[in-house]
């Protein structure tokens, strides 16, 4: 099966029935499609290997070794894309063309490299005209439906005030002001007058077929690219290099079949409790190798994933913060030791004893100890809150940019349920959920004691 007949022969059938209201559903898809594509940019992977990656919270807390920490990117993308993709192949059913109502198989044959790769290059002069269609599509159809709900507002005022026309409530009535009543007509008629233009000119009015299309060639051209740029990194393959997309051999596309994660990538396809991971220094090679396959079964291509069952994201083991499930409960106490050290002013007493309830009973015993320990060996005054004040700061400079990522990355999940955004998303990779959870605890508890001593060496 081609693809590249695959996406266009909607010219040669009937002209399908138009989106209407799915243009929302296949809206927001086409974003997580354009963010993917962004995602996967030669600056974003640029910034990913010289910036994220090399990062001291990362490399500390997560890891430094490249390899397992391109693993994660990769296969968190293609975890995304996996998820563009069912929603492209259920709205592909809904099509006249058969080859696009089963792309569900087109997409199945993709990642059992049986379809050639080489035609759906990223750099191609066409690509970027297709994802700038997209983001035109996008950008009216979200203006749809802010003017529908603009629009659905105004009818609740009219519907209220008819109610009270027809029930006789004359005094309510009388005493609605005629400025208020033209107003609301005139708003009526003009989001009316753009609730239409946008339907024109939006997702609303293309047609099924050629949409589908449209997001079946996406799908196609990120997966490509996906395994261009993360294919050398993670298999060891020499079958791409660099970035060119147009390399004879074919063999890295199979980036879910081979071994995603070679020895001493510390992650291996075993029960939970024997997954182990390492952080920092790299102790010596062994002759280990973990697999991680994502293969392409019924129940991982035929259903969405969200992160409950996001793979990636449980594949933290119990010695990781997420996998402890304490990373969005430490990136908040981040946060506020942040705010504390920044804005005093704004920090009651009830919120430090809030900050004190959310740390595990471990975490308080610890804090407590190093605080006793403290208190017996040092005086207060101002030159020792200052040095404590810069010790607090060395390690905030480091640790709260992957709390904030932590935090990021979560609400960029919740939002991708609810608005039309095409941003670039923040990885697992950089946020708490990988990290060490004794090295992440054992600093978080230096910033707490250096915070305690900062207020009590100026008595706050």
């Amino acid at each position: 099966m081609v693809v590249a007949t695959m996406a266009w022969r909607h010219k040669a059938v009937p002209e399908a029935n138009t989106l209407g209201i799915l243009a929302f559903d296949a809206g927001k898809t086409m974003c997580r499609l354009i963010s993917l594509y962004h995602s996967v940019s030669d600056e974003e992977i640029t910034k990913l290997r010289t910036e994220v990656i090399k990062s001291k919270g990362v490399t500390y807390l997560n890891s430094q070794h490249e390899c397992f920490l391109l693993n994660l990117a990769a296969a968190e993308r293609l975890e995304e894309l996996d998820v563009a993709a069912h929603t492209v192949s259920q709205l592909g059913r809904k099509c006249s063309d058969p080859a696009l109502a089963g792309f569900d198989l087109v997409y199945a044959d993709l990642k059992l490299g049986l379809i050639d790769l080489r035609k759906m290059s990223y750099n191609c002069r066409n690509t970027p005209k297709i994802v700038s269609k997209l983001e035109k599509l996008v950008s009216s159809t979200r203006s749809l439906h802010a003017a529908m709900e603009s629009m659905a507002e105004l009818e609740a005022s009219e519907k209220k005030r008819q109610r009270w026309k027809t029930a006789g409530a004359a005094n309510n009535y009388n005493n609605y002001p005629k400025q208020n009543l033209e107003y609301l007509n005139e708003q009526i008629a003009y989001h009316g007058k753009q609730v239409q233009h946008y339907k024109e000119v939006s997702l609303w009015n293309q047609t099924l077929d050629k949409t589908v299309g449209i997001m079946a060639k996406v799908v196609c051209i990120v997966y490509a690219r996906i395994c261009s740029v993360f294919g050398a990194y993670v298999t060891n393959c020499n079958c791409y290099n660099g970035d060119n997309d147009s390399n004879s051999n074919n063999c890295c596309c199979l980036l879910e079949h081979r071994e995603l994660y070679k020895k001493n990538c510390f992650l291996y396809e075993e029960p939970l409790h024997k997954r182990v991971t390492k952080s920092g220094p790299i102790p010596k090679a062994n002759n280990k190798t973990g697999v991680i396959r994502f293969l392409n079964h019924d129940r991982e291509v035929g259903r969405p994933m969200s992160n409950v069952n996001n793979r990636v994201l449980r594949l933290a083991p119990p010695s990781t913060v997420g996998g402890a499930g304490l990373a969005a409960r430490y990136a908040e106490v981040v946060l506020f030791a942040e705010r504390c050290l920044h804005g005093p002013a704004t920090v009651g007493e009830d919120a430090r004893e809030a900050l004190y309830e959310m740390l595990p009973e471990r975490m308080r015993r610890k804090v407590g100890a190093k605080l006793k320990g403290r208190w017996r060996r040092e005086e207060e005054g101002e030159a020792l809150a200052e040095g404590w004040r810069d010790a607090v700061e060395e390690l905030l400079e480091w640790l709260s940019p992957v709390a904030h990522d932590t935090v990021r990355w979560q609400a960029e999940r919740l939002m991708e349920k609810a608005r039309f955004e095409t941003k670039t998303t923040a990885l697992l990779l950089q946020t708490l959920h990988y990290s060490d959870l004794e090295k992440a605890e054992a600093a978080i508890v230096e910033v707490l004691v250096g915070l305690s001593c900062i207020y009590w060496c100026e008595k706050r």
